[in-house]
């Protein structure tokens, strides 16, 4: 069984996104974008999904998906009983439903190794106590021909230079970033 405790969890780990009340309602937003809101009681949910195959979602499992209101069928939206829910497709829905709000660049961040994408998420957003915290000590960190060593060289480059991309691999150790390669 999932809560919406468990989706929260979920959701605020990925890049950009936060949760926003409004008329007695929680809501995950990327930007201006909701990707999954709940009722007022929690027990269900909504989320993003392409209208083209909201249908066959819910006629896979009727007791578990449902379509939204009448006034909202022309979102890209779907509902779900989050008691129906195992956690596996909930995450797998709850990451689509963020990933249709977000630049393509950042989709594959959800799928790398812990904490690769609460690091780029601190990166984005400026937030360098905590991006310091999710890097190793001894990190190396390659992106566009620029090829740094140590936390603190990196950290120093970041605040003088645009985010970068997300990367395309990282190596992880003792829980934080080791080895940070970016996109070719």
């Amino acid at each position: 069984m999932v809560t919406a405790d468990d989706v929260r969890r979920v959701g605020l780990a990925l890049p950009r996104a936060y949760e926003f009340h409004t008329g007695g309602r929680a809501k995950l937003k990327v930007r201006q974008i909701v990707f999954v809101g709940f009722s007022r009681d929690e027990a269900d949910m909504g989320f993003g999904y392409p209208r083209d195959a909201r249908d066959g979602l819910v006629e896979s499992d009727p007791a578990t998906f449902f379509l939204p209101r009448a006034r909202d069928l022309r979102y890209q939206w779907v509902c779900a009983h989050l008691d129906r829910l195992d956690p596996v497709e909930m995450r797998e829905l709850v990451v689509d439903a963020w990933r249709m709000c977000t630049p393509k660049m950042l989709h594959e961040l959800p799928e790398m190794d812990p904490p690769t994408a609460a690091a780029w998420s601190a990166m984005d957003t400026g937030d360098w106590d905590a991006l310091r915290a999710l890097l190793h000590p001894r990190l190396t960190f390659e992106h566009g021909g620029v090829v740094l060593h140590g936390r603190t060289e990196v950290l120093a480059w970041l605040r003088e230079h645009p985010v970068p991309r997300p990367p395309s691999r990282t190596e992880v150790r003792e829980g934080r970033v080791h080895r940070w390669v970016g996109p070719g």
